[in-house]
Formats: C-alpha cells, sequence, structure tokens
C-alpha cells in the first residue's frame, strides 16, 4: 500500500465500525494497519448484513486495506505477542469499554512502557467517566442522547426521529482518523507519542455544535424549546418523482422566480429578503411545491440549469451509481476480491497528488496474515507453533 501515510504502522483492537472504519481510512491512505482479532471468532461485523462466501458487506465496507492476526489477549503469551507487535507500531487504536483494557494489562500506561512514543487512541461511547461510562453503546443511543433524534424530528415538541444511517458512528470514525493525523504531525516535532481519548458523545455533540445548537451558544440567554422553523421538507414532488431546489440569496431567489416565470415573487412583501423568506417559510415553500408539480424533475433541472438554481434530483441508491457526476468523479471503483468476488466500492475520498494511495486492498479473511506477521515480528517457525498450540494466536489456514 503506498500514499501519504505509508511507513505507519496501526495496530487495529476494535471491532463493530466506528474503529474498524477509522483504521481503513488510514489504511486506504497508506498506512500499514494490522487488525487484531478474537481466534475463531473475529469481528462482530464479519456475519452481519449482505453475505458472500461467508463475507459480509458490512465487513468488506470497512476493514479494507488491513492485515488480519488473531491473538488471544487474555493469556500472557498472547499479550507478549501485542506488546512486541505495538513495540513495532506507531499507533494502536482499542474501542474496548472502559477498564476493559486495564483488566487485560494492555491500557495505555503499560504499552506506553514498552513503546515510549507510541499514539494510543481509546474510543468510547460515553468517555471514561461519568454516571454512563460503563454503560454498552450503540449508535441509536448516542443519537438519542445527543439531541440529535429531535433534531431530526425538527421541533422539540415533535416524537424523537432516528437518522437513518448510522451517523455517529461514522461521524466518530472520521474524527479519529483525523486525531491519529494530528497526533502523529505533533510527535513529528515532539518526538513524543500521547494517549487520545475520544468518545462517540464528543464526536456527536462537537459535529452538532457547528449549526445545530445556535439557541444553546449564548450562556446568558435563556432558550425555550427549539421550535422547527418549517415541517416542511426542502424534498420537492414533480410530476414524475422528487427533487430538491435551494435559494438562499437574493440572486438565487430571483433566479428562481425567472425560472418559474413569477415575476410576481420578487414583489411579494413576504418573499423580499432572506430574512423575510424566512420568516414566511411555509408560504415560500407551499409555493415552490405548488409551481413544481407542473413539469418533470428532468424538466426542472433543465431550466434551473439555465437559470443557475442550485437544484438536484432525489436520487434513489441504484440511480446514485448510474448518476453521470458520480461517473465523471470516479469515486465508485470496481475491482476483484479474491473470495468476495467483484465489488464496488468508493475510492478514497480526498485525492492526493503528490502521494496518490494504491488501490485499496481488500477485507482479509480472518486472522489470515497471522503468520506473515509473526514472521515479521521475528518469530520462528517454532515459536509460531508453540503460540498455536498454546492458544495464544489462532490456528486459522486458508490456501495459498
Amino acid at each position: 500500500m503506498t500514499g501519504p501515510l505509508t511507513g505507519y504502522r496501526i495496530v487495529e483492537l476494535t471491532s463493530m465500525l466506528t474503529g474498524p472504519w477509522a483504521a481503513s481510512m488510514l489504511g486506504d491512505q497508506g498506512a500499514d494497519v494490522i487488525k487484531v482479532e478474537v481466534p475463531g471468532v473475529g469481528d462482530h461485523t464479519r456475519s452481519v448484513g449482505v453475505q458472500r462466501h461467508g463475507l459480509s458487506s458490512n465487513f468488506l465496507n470497512i476493514n479494507r486495506s488491513k492485515r488480519s492476526i488473531t491473538i488471544n489477549l487474555k493469556s500472557t503469551q498472547g499479550r507478549v505477542v501485542l506488546e512486541k507487535l505495538a513495540s513495532n507500531a506507531d499507533v494502536l487504536i482499542q474501542n474496548f469499554r472502559p477498564g476493559v483494557v486495564e483488566r487485560l494489562g494492555i491500557s495505555y500506561s503499560e504499552i506506553s512502557t514498552v513503546t515510549p512514543d507510541i499514539i494510543y487512541v481509546s474510543m468510547s461511547g460515553f468517555s471514561e467517566r461519568g454516571p454512563l461510562a460503563k454503560k454498552p453503546v450503540y449508535d441509536p443511543i448516542i443519537q438519542a442522547i445527543s439531541g440529535l433524534t429531535t433534531i431530526q424530528a425538527g421541533s422539540d415538541q415533535e416524537r424523537p426521529r432516528l437518522i437513518r444511517t448510522i451517523l455517529p458512528d461514522k461521524v466518530t470514525a472520521i474524527y479519529a482518523a483525523q486525531a491519529v493525523t494530528a497526533a502523529l504531525l505533533a510527535r513529528e516535532r515532539t518526538g513524543e507519542g500521547q494517549h487520545v481519548r475520544l468518545s462517540m458523545l464528543d464526536a456527536v455533540l462537537n459535529f452538532l455544535w457547528a449549526s445545530d445548537m445556535g439557541g444553546q451558544t449564548y450562556v446568558d440567554q435563556p432558550v425555550s424549546n427549539q421550535a422547527a422553523a418549517s415541517f416542511i421538507d426542502l424534498i420537492y414532488e414533480t410530476q414524475d418523482g422528487y427533487m430538491t431546489v435551494s435559494t438562499m440569496t437574493n440572486k438565487e431567489w430571483e433566479a428562481l422566480s425567472r425560472a418559474f416565470k413569477r415575476p410576481d415573487l420578487l414583489e411579494d412583501p413576504r418573499f423580499k429578503t432572506p430574512q423575510l423568506r424566512g420568516h414566511n417559510v411555509n408560504d415560500r415553500l407551499d409555493v415552490v411545491q405548488e409551481v413544481l408539480l407542473s413539469k418533470t424533475t428532468r424538466e426542472w433541472l433543465d431550466i434551473f440549469d439555465q437559470e443557475d438554481v442550485p437544484s438536484a434530483p432525489a436520487l434513489t441508491r441504484d440511480e446514485v451509481i448510474k448518476h453521470p457526476q458520480v461517473i465523471a468523479s470516479d469515486i465508485l471503483r470496481e475491482h476483484d476480491h479474491p473470495i468476495a468476488g467483484r465489488l464496488r466500492q468508493a475510492r478514497v475520498a480526498a485525492r492526493f497528488e503528490g502521494t496518490p494511495p494504491s488501490e485499496p486492498r481488500g477485507a482479509p479473511q480472518l486472522g489470515e496474515h497471522s503468520d506473515e506477521v509473526l514472521i515479521e515480528l521475528g518469530f520462528s517457525d517454532e515459536e509460531i507453533s508453540a503460540l498455536k498450540a498454546s492458544g495464544a494466536v489462532g490456528n486459522e489456514s486458508y490456501p495459498a
């Protein structure tokens, strides 16, 4: 693997989505990611979702660009292997529940004794302190407690609603990948490693504060229950489907009026300024919806293109992969996985012109690279056989 992170080694002790996807992003950018899994069991996502030849699409999409080794971390010899692995690594990422790494003897204080300059990342649901610190956490739990479900509902008075994708998991993964690169950059300057802590709640609240917590920003200003500006969605119906149209500036509102052949909208006292259009949002959206029903989505897209009105069709997932812009961006790539067959996946999102990443390596089978990694660490064939016989490492084997 080549890319901007070529030369860095990351040990990943995570499962589910957040940690694995964070590590996969770093692997996609050239880091040598070694995923440590439980012998004979592996990451839970190996068995979740659409399956082909024993590999799930979930696992394939968030565990590419890695090697897999199976280690029994509850055994003394297993911990010796992990310590040796960590001593040859730049980063260790773990997402055990708070307190588990201390019980296993692989906490930051213990690993940093072996590798003082290690970047050790601890990911959790609620952080290591507080009344919820040791509770089990999944994405819907964070959506609920962060206020995200109320934001999605549109008002504090409405029934909270989940976002139909695991946004807290994904946001936390992106924050984690950024934190790793920032810590590595700091180490380049100082020569020192550090412990980086990140919780899902930390990440989601930071994410929401950028645009959704305006009423909670001013400390000395009382905040009433948040009311919705409008319950009308910005997805509009046309003669044959759905689309979205967004006008923020006066110039864009004028363009929309021309596209609609409705010059009266420019003189309507409800819509003369962005502030008035915001105050009279329901009236404005009703007008837009009424007009859009008169033509097909394609007809409106052509008209809006001529007037430079921001707009887009509301696509299904199957339509997305065929859209001309998606094809032109070359964001989706097809490649052959040795077990799962022909796959379609998104390429590395950022394009590095000076250090372009190589094509991502397909997600590994459980323990596929155990021998390879152990040999790199200096273990002899006899020592590897003894580790397998004792159960310290897994004994998975695959055809060459």
